[in-house]
């Protein structure tokens, strides 16, 4: 972790701001998220990203990669299970729902790209690769039977206790950096 540590350190000092107490780590080959506060890893968690290959551009569908932050923590109140819609909860729990594919329920952290170019705004040919801008969330799901296998459409999938668990353990600002 150490070489991933300060390879995001460096994308800060590029970017000029400072590195998060709390990182979170989605490794896209090997399915994981793993948590680490002040350089020590906290947990990690399985998760599902992109069934297509990950790419920043709108409407592509798929994870984006790069140094991120937690823009919006959503939906704390709300019980195990929930879904969102337009990240409102619906008062329906996923199992009251026919399989309507990967359903958004539980947690939402919505995510904000933190590198201009790559996925916060436009690139250099003026195609949009803005994370927030596409909803990119780190959310819970109904499909927690294929947790591991990429199935999203650009999100990153936890089971729901799992998401519940990260939810409740971090903070907006704190900072995600999606590698392949």
């Amino acid at each position: 972790m150490e070489e991933k540590r300060e390879l995001v350190t460096k994308t800060c000092q590029r970017l000029g701001i400072k590195p998060a107490d709390r990182l979170l780590l989605v490794r896209i080959s090997a399915q994981t998220l793993q948590l680490y506060r002040g350089g020590e890893l906290v947990r990690a968690f399985a998760v599902s990203t992109s069934a297509r290959p990950p790419s920043n551009l709108k409407d592509s569908l798929g994870t984006p990669r790069g140094l991120h932050e937690i823009a919006e923590r959503i939906g704390g109140e709300q019980p195990l299970g929930m879904v969102f819609k337009g990240r409102r909860p619906t008062g329906r729990h996923y199992l009251e729902h026919e399989d309507d594919g990967n359903l958004i329920t539980s947690r939402i952290l919505w995510l904000r790209g933190l590198e201009p170019g790559v996925n916060a705004g436009r690139d250099a040919e003026g195609r949009v690769v803005d994370t927030y801008e596409r909803y990119v969330y780190i959310h819970g799901t109904n499909r927690e039977d294929r947790i591991g296998q990429p199935q999203s459409a650009g999100c990153v999938l936890l089971g729901n206790r799992d998401m519940v668990a990260l939810h409740d353990e971090v903070r907006v600002g704190d900072h995600v950096w999606i590698i392949d």
